[in-house]
């Protein structure tokens, strides 16, 4: 099934981005190459496709997992949440529906 990872960065937190971006990226790499990701992508804390310093205000991923424990054992491995980045994550089942 598909799930939802919708996570908060924390405050100030855009080092600690720039720094676990490689091994976050490689983890997405993976679910890809596995056909299990559907989307990902950071959330700009403003409304420009670089926000510079303002930064991320999160990320969004949606893959696909057996199960809700699955999905959040995946999440709260990321490097993201090991490096302070995140400050909550939601994971919430999804249906895929367009296109």
């Amino acid at each position: 099934m598909w799930y939802a990872i919708l996570a908060r960065d924390n405050p100030d937190s855009l080092e600690r981005r720039l720094a676990a971006r490689p091994a976050h990226l490689q983890r997405l790499a993976t679910l890809r190459d596995e056909g299990r990701l559907l989307l990902a992508g950071p959330l700009p804390a403003i409304d420009a496709e670089d926000p510079g310093p303002a930064g991320f205000a999160g990320s969004l991923v949606v893959a696909g997992f057996d199960s809700l424990e699955e999905a959040r054992n995946w999440a709260d491995a990321d490097p993201y949440m090991l490096a302070g980045v995140y400050r909550d994550v939601e994971i919430h089942p999804f249906r895929k529906v367009l296109p």
